[in-house]
């Protein structure tokens, strides 16, 4: 870094004045529930209930609290009448007419894809042309949304595809792995491009999620992702399920401070669950949480399901996330049958009690607890100079990158930091010039350092702006 540069960082917390920390509205962070297995469920005879009476599924949802709707949409499923688009339409009127956002999950499939399935619609398994595949991907995903704008129901959030770990459009039973990421994102580009430019011909513009399995995979894949090309999308979307990943509730919040600071990028929760019994129904649809999703602080009952929902959304906020979205609530068991048996894979893992008849359980309260949400911060160098470096490095214990400084790059002729904290949090930070990082090299005043030569303050509960100049302590002022 040349010398004779003016520095100053601008720590800005911004705050509502309520007694319960709103820096940003309660409409930014999302309860959410994934309600794709409904219609069908309905259509077999399940009922829900609150206090005995039958209730509508939505409805209860809304009514306890929940903001946020996920469906899924399947290309052309032959082998079901359902997440097709027609459902998917019968859907979102009903999340529309109670006031819920809805997040669209296109699975670009005839069927379930995840990590180890991400099959090609069978009406372009015969494709041999990338270029002629992605424009097939472009217009599917353009047309869905028109239409969907159309009948006054673009959803507010928009999966360009679903658990993408590995390659997707491929052949049936291919392995997807390694990475073609040519060809990958290439598509991913294709898909995203079409929700953009839906989203200036409709009524509202989506924001776009990229939708990763197991908290322990989400950091390689992007930066796979984002070294290939694919950097116009908003939001991190996780699936996380503690028997399928080696993340405690803790720790899971680590990697969504991480992400959110190494990409610049919204994080949410798109998938979770939790059983709350590890009983079934008598069925030939056997259940696949058992006793290897069970974590020692929270046993498989009501009280530990709400309670896991409870501790995993105040990580999420604590930690600078949007929210959570419960992967079927209500799919209850029924006499309709699935792929794989007669009955609900899930029904143990639902917010309604099979043993009795269907009402509800404590979990469908977990919208309702009354949590502690962040105040939103943005740190940003301002340097004025001729010949300005490329980037400099930033240290904060609130990063969940540990001791490892991370690169600030010039961005419009500032370095800007953006992060959300918890009132009465102490932090530590400091700027460095080069590294390894040391003392010798940090750029904020010695007389403002800790034994560790960091900076440190407390979050406040107020507006706070902290100002900082080369080698002087910060001057406070209020806006």
């Amino acid at each position: 870094m040349k010398k004779g540069f003016g520095l100053i960082l601008l720590l800005l917390v911004l705050m509502g004045g309520s007694s319960r920390p709103s820096s940003a509205s309660p409409t930014q962070y999302y309860f959410g529930v994934d309600l794709s297995y409904v219609n069908e469920m309905e259509d077999c005879g399940a009922t829900y209930r609150v206090n005995g009476e039958p209730r509508d599924p939505y409805q209860i949802f809304a009514d306890y609290g929940a903001n946020l709707v996920r469906i899924r949409l399947w290309n052309n499923p032959t082998w079901t009448n359902y997440s097709n688009f027609d459902d998917v339409v019968r859907s979102l009127q009903r999340a529309n007419a109670l006031g819920l956002n809805v997040l669209l999950d296109f699975h670009y499939s005839d069927t379930w894809a995840d990590p180890n399935h991400q099959t090609i619609p069978a009406a372009w398994a015969n494709m041999t042309d990338l270029n002629g595949l992605g424009q097939a991907l472009y217009q599917y995903t353009y047309d869905t949304l028109m239409q969907l704008d159309a009948l006054g129901l673009m959803p507010e959030i928009v999966q360009v595809g679903n658990e993408i770990n590995t390659e997707i459009l491929r052949p049936e039973d291919s392995g997807g792995y390694p990475i073609d990421w040519d060809r990958n994102a290439f598509l991913l580009n294709q898909a995203i491009q079409a929700v953009r430019d839906a989203g200036t011909q409709a009524s509202e513009s989506p924001q776009i999620m990229l939708h990763i399995a197991k908290p322990e995979s989400v950091e390689g894949w992007l930066l796979a992702a984002t070294d290939a090309g694919v950097t116009d999308f908003d939001i991190i979307g996780i699936s996380y399920y503690p028997g399928w990943s080696t993340h405690t509730v803790t720790t899971v919040g680590n990697v969504i401070s991480q992400l959110r600071y190494k990409f610049g990028k919204e994080v949410m929760i798109a998938e979770t669950a939790y059983p709350w019994t590890l009983d079934g129904v008598r069925e030939s649809a056997s259940n696949i949480l058992g006793q290897d999703f069970i974590v020692p602080s929270y046993p498989a009952t009501p009280a530990g399901q709400k309670q896991f929902l409870i501790d995993l959304t105040q990580t999420v906020f604590a930690n600078g996330g949007l929210g959570i979205v419960y992967w079927e609530p209500a799919w209850v068991s029924t006499s309709c049958h699935t792929l794989w048996g007669q009955g609900s894979h899930w029904e143990n893992a639902t917010f309604f009690d099979f043993n009795n008849d269907n009402e509800i359980l404590p979990s469908i309260e977990f919208p309702q607890y009354p949590y502690e949400y962040p105040v939103n911060v943005m740190l940003q160098f301002n340097l004025q100079g001729d010949s300005l470096p490329d980037h400099i490095f930033f240290w904060g214990d609130f990063t969940g990158f540990g001791k490892r400084p991370m690169l600030l790059p010039l961005v419009n002729g500032a370095y800007t930091l953006q992060a959300r904290l918890m009132p009465g949090t102490e932090i530590h930070y400091q700027f460095y010039e080069v590294t390894p990082a040391s003392p010798e090299n940090a750029l904020l005043s010695t007389d403002c350092m800790d034994d560790e030569g960091h900076t440190s303050i407390t979050v406040p509960t107020d507006d706070l702006v902290i100002q900082h100049t080369v080698n002087t302590c910060p001057a406070v002022t209020t806006p």
